[in-house]
């Protein structure tokens, strides 16, 4: 069955949801829920449940819903199944190019129209899908015009350098307020990390955790526009990092890490949470400037 990039994505979503929050066979999960949770509308979150349900994740009852069917061992198949899927040729095509420094900074559609041989409904959806994720905007007059990416040793730099000084602030913003509903369960998907299921996890899941710690951080200060920073750095990391997993013992000690935080804030030590937080990304920024191949070589 051929997915679009919307049912895909919200495919892959609702397959993370489940991990990540540990469900249990017999849970019973409803369109509004997830289409309220993931941000997607109904129709593709119904669509990517009735896919699952025919992949034997859910079982689907006429008058009750969907419920989940199997153990979390197959939920691990499965998400591996999907993580492996193809992404919108057309996209995965514009980012490999533009990591290469193939195309230029300003471009019209008809450009790319005729550059890749596609049609312009087809473009269109690819660009706001790349407006949305922050790599391109539209130029004053006539156009596009790409941005900025983590596409080099100095991005990750200048990137880390950024979250370094930002992040902790974050933390110690007189507006910081712990919503401690969201804060457990964020601790509660650190120990699943940290009891090994870091070893079967895919690349992709282990992104969204971490950068799911991150942004939770982010929306605690109470600052739009930090918050905002934090999630548009997170989606440019995406594009380059989500399928790279070189080494996934580093992926335990800074789930380790980011519990060691957590368990600051709720002690009420914001100072200490903070000064923990700048260490762990400094630490993580070695790590990433030392691999000596770019995560953007698994892209070209």
């Amino acid at each position: 069955m051929n997915l679009t990039p919307l049912q895909n994505k919200a495919v892959k979503d609702i397959v993370y949801f489940v991990r990540q929050n540990q469900l249990q066979p017999g849970q019973h999960l409803t369109e509004l829920e997830l289409s309220k949770v993931l941000h997607i509308s109904r129709t593709p979150i119904k669509f990517a449940l009735q896919y699952l349900a025919s992949k034997g994740m859910f079982i689907h009852d006429k008058n009750r819903g969907f419920f989940l069917a199997e153990s979390d061992n197959y939920y691990a198949d499965i998400a591996n199944e999907i993580d492996k899927s193809v992404d919108d040729p057309l996209y995965i095509e514009i980012a490999r190019r533009r990591l290469r420094k193939e195309l230029p900074d300003k471009f019209t559609e008809t450009d790319f129209i005729r550059l890749f041989n596609t049609s312009r409904s087809t473009l269109k959806n690819v660009l706001i899908r790349i407006q949305q994720e922050g790599w391109i905007e539209q130029c004053a007059g006539q156009g596009w015009c790409f941005l900025p990416l983590i596409d080099s040793v100095q991005a990750y730099e200048e990137s880390y350098a950024y979250r370094a000084i930002t992040e902790p602030a974050g933390i110690l913003m007189p507006t910081f307020m712990i919503d401690y509903e969201v804060l457990e369960l964020c601790k509660q998907k650190q120990l699943f990390i940290i009891d090994g299921n870091y070893l079967t996890m895919t690349p992709s899941e282990l992104f969204e955790n971490n950068a799911q710690f991150h942004e939770m951080l982010a929306e605690f200060s109470g600052n739009r526009f930090h918050y905002q920073n934090i999630k548009r750095i997170n989606q440019l990391r995406r594009l380059v990092e989500y399928h790279q997993v070189v080494d996934r013992h580093p992926r335990k000690a800074q789930a380790e890490e980011h519990l060691q935080i957590i368990q600051y804030l709720e002690k009420g030590d914001r100072l200490k949470a903070a000064d923990i937080l700048r260490q762990h990304l400094e630490q993580a920024r070695r790590v990433k400037i030392n691999e000596k191949t770019l995560i953007i070589n698994n892209l070209i």
